[in-house]
């Protein structure tokens, strides 16, 4: 599966990248969302994988603060470049006349730096919370990698508080990302309906489904990792849900986009 995705991601990049074709805002976008999937994977797959080959299980302290961190900021990351995504193809189909002004390269770079930037500082800020307590419970993680939910199970104190900080704070910018592309997709379907032919409605309506579907992977799979309670998730299903959630997305999403794409497919 890694080896797949950093083939399908680093093929993206690379034809992106060298074919001046591809140098508009759309395929920008799914440049930085093939980087972004190739270090959340590249964050938990390799010393995953490296334990199995030297049969341990064992991390540093210091790697598992950084496999926490780098994670998440990506993840971040990838969550707000997908409601930028959404803000692209409503201004393509909306208002293309506007399109050269409202996603100039200047814009684009702005907006993909402040996805990245806004990653790296909830990154910074639920690590920060998570690794400022103490841990006695033992020093086993029940998953194969350092996941927060699991690390707080850890904790000397009550980690309560800490939890339900965490999930509050990562629902209430999830649901404003969310709630964002859903207007968004309101406002294109609205103006795909308005358009006479069905050969037109069929291609603009075609340009907004890949994003679409992963969108829609990439929520669920987070929802039914962090949103499941504690009682019905055996370690099993707990391992099954992180596969789903940290695994899948980025192994998936170059598949989805370049599958019917035919202008990626002849870069290719």
């Amino acid at each position: 599966i890694y080896l797949a995705a950093l083939l399908s991601n680093g093929l993206i990049i690379t034809a992106i990248a060298c074919d001046h074709h591809l140098h508009t805002p759309m395929y920008f976008f799914l440049l930085n969302l093939s980087l972004l999937d190739l270090g959340s994977i590249s964050t938990t797959l390799p010393k995953s994988m490296a334990n199995s080959l030297w049969d341990t299980r064992d991390i540093s302290y210091a790697g598992c603060t950084a496999q926490v961190f780098w994670f998440l900021s990506f993840v971040s990351s990838e969550y707000y470049l997908l409601t930028i995504m959404a803000y692209d193809r409503y201004v393509a189909i909306c208002k293309p006349l506007h399109y050269g002004t409202l996603l100039g390269s200047r814009a684009c770079f702005k907006m993909t730096a402040a996805a990245w930037g806004c990653g790296f500082l909830n990154a910074v800020l639920h690590t920060g919370n998570t690794f400022s307590i103490p841990f006695c419970q033992g020093n086993a993680v029940d998953q194969f990698f350092c996941e927060i939910p699991q690390l707080l199970k850890l904790s000397c104190s009550d980690s309560y508080v800490r939890k339900a900080g965490f999930t509050v704070v990562s629902l209430c910018v999830a649901c404003g990302c969310f709630l964002f592309i859903v207007l968004s997709y309101v406002q294109i379907f609205r103006a795909v309906l308005r358009i006479p032919s069905e050969q037109g409605r069929h291609k603009a309506f075609s340009t907004c489904l890949p994003h679409l579907a992963v969108v829609s992977l990439f929520a669920s799979s987070a929802m039914f990792a962090y949103l499941m309670p504690p009682s019905v998730l055996s370690p099993a299903l707990n391992l099954v849900v992180a596969v789903l959630y940290a695994v899948l997305p980025p192994a998936v999403n170059p598949l989805i986009y370049s599958m019917r794409n035919q202008d990626l497919k002849e870069a290719l």
